[in-house]
């Protein structure tokens, strides 16, 4: 049985160097990095990870991993080394445990005679259905290495998509979470101290002073109820979202927010066009194609509306008429997917609005973020400047009495 061996030495240019080999025995390791011409060489077995059978302890495999392996494995392919080879050499410089053993269990199902396609199936966590499809279009049609470079090219724009959608969404959610720590600490901590003091005053309190007191003593008293409250909360609507229903109650309301909802459509159809261009390009058929896309979309609405389109297009209809009747898909795209089908070129076209909507996307996150941040001021200033003002006016009411 092969023993995965870690290498230590240095190159031909005399720097640094290690890794990782699987063979049989030592000697074998060494006759390799002799090839290698690595010299100073320290060898030695790798240890066992004691919590490689537990599931849920080992890393999982990221979208970075699968298109870092689809760029290599592109180059490679293109440059003329056989499949496995590629596969071998990726194995070995893979750096996730998960993955690198995903790739060996891969190579071992394609010397067993399997397709790569196939064998890419067996992993849906790291290889998607889209993914599958394009391999096995280009295994079909011998231009593998093609099909690879699109692929590789689609993840990084959509991970691009991904990392615009997060950046706008992380400002806020850590505004707000910053905002209810600071208005915990106040309530729980500070407004205590301040009422002790108020204590002794003898004279009547302003209202926002006593209404901000109350707060305190009702967030002190019931702080045990709130916090299960907000898990509660968090949970029922994570279940939910889970159901067909609810997710699709929820889907809808987030097409229907005021900016939100747009920058949600925009990104919907930056989506929906580019995976359908590189789908189409790469020799899958137009149905098939509806059918990943639809499943991939990760809205319940935008995915009944593509199965309507493919539902129309099996009954002979055109894919721009059903996308118009949807109400999801604005009119312009469903003129401009109409001009492609008439012209047979709708990849080309699908491709050009895609470009279109990544530039859309980048100017709402604009907007979002630029609508946010003095909102999100305005908030803290509301809240925040509130608790202590209301604090300090026994204070003030004091200092003017003395006077």
């Amino acid at each position: 049985m092969p023993t995965i061996y870690e290498w230590k030495g240095k190159n031909p240019k005399g720097r640094k160097v290690k890794g990782e080999i699987e063979a049989e025995t030592l000697e074998h390791v060494k006759q390799n990095l002799q090839r290698r011409k690595i010299t100073s060489v320290k060898i030695k077995k790798k240890p066992k990870d004691l919590f490689e059978n537990i599931k849920f302890l080992q890393p999982k495999v990221k979208e970075r991993d699968v298109i870092i392996f689809c760029r290599q494995f592109s180059t490679m392919i293109d440059a003329g080394l056989p499949l496995l080879q590629c596969l071998d050499i990726l194995h070995s410089q893979q750096e996730n445990p998960t993955f690198k053993k995903n790739l060996k269990k891969i190579k071992e199902s394609i010397e067993s005679g399997e397709t790569f396609a196939d064998a890419l199936k067996k992993f849906p966590n790291a290889f998607n259905e889209l993914f599958v499809n394009m391999v096995a279009a280009g295994e079909a049609g011998g231009i593998l290495d093609v099909i690879l470079k699109r692929l590789s090219a689609y993840m990084e724009k959509m991970a691009k998509l991904k990392r615009q959608v997060k950046g706008a969404m992380t400002y806020p959610i850590i505004t707000i979470m910053v905002a209810i720590i600071v208005v915990a600490i106040i309530l729980v901590f500070v407004i205590p101290v301040f009422a002790e003091m108020f204590a002794d005053f003898g004279a009547t309190l302003p209202t926002p002073t006593l209404f901000v007191m109350a707060l305190s003593d009702f967030a002190i008293g019931n702080i045990i109820y709130i916090i299960a409250g907000i898990f509660a909360a968090v949970f029922l609507i994570k279940r939910t979202y889970a159901t067909n229903k609810g997710r699709i109650l929820m889907d809808d309301m987030f097409l229907r927010l005021p900016v939100i909802g747009i920058l949600i459509r925009k990104v919907s159809v930056a989506k929906f066009t580019r995976t359908t261009s590189t789908m189409l390009s790469s020799g899958v058929s137009l149905l098939e194609t509806l059918d990943i896309v639809a499943k991939t979309s990760g809205n319940k609405i935008i995915e009944f509306a593509i199965q309507d389109v493919k539902i129309g297009i099996s009954e002979g209809r055109s894919m721009s008429d059903p996308l118009l009747e949807s109400g999801v898909f604005p009119s312009m795209v469903c003129s401009m997917i109409a001009v492609g089908e008439s012209t047979g070129a709708l990849d080309t076209m699908m491709e050009k609005i895609a470009d279109f909507y990544d530039d859309e996307v980048d100017q709402a996150v604009k907007n979002l973020t630029d609508m946010i941040e003095p909102f999100m001021l305005v908030f803290l200033g509301v809240v925040v400047g509130g608790l202590v003002i209301s604090m300090y006016l026994p204070i003030f009411s004091m200092a003017g009495a003395i006077q």
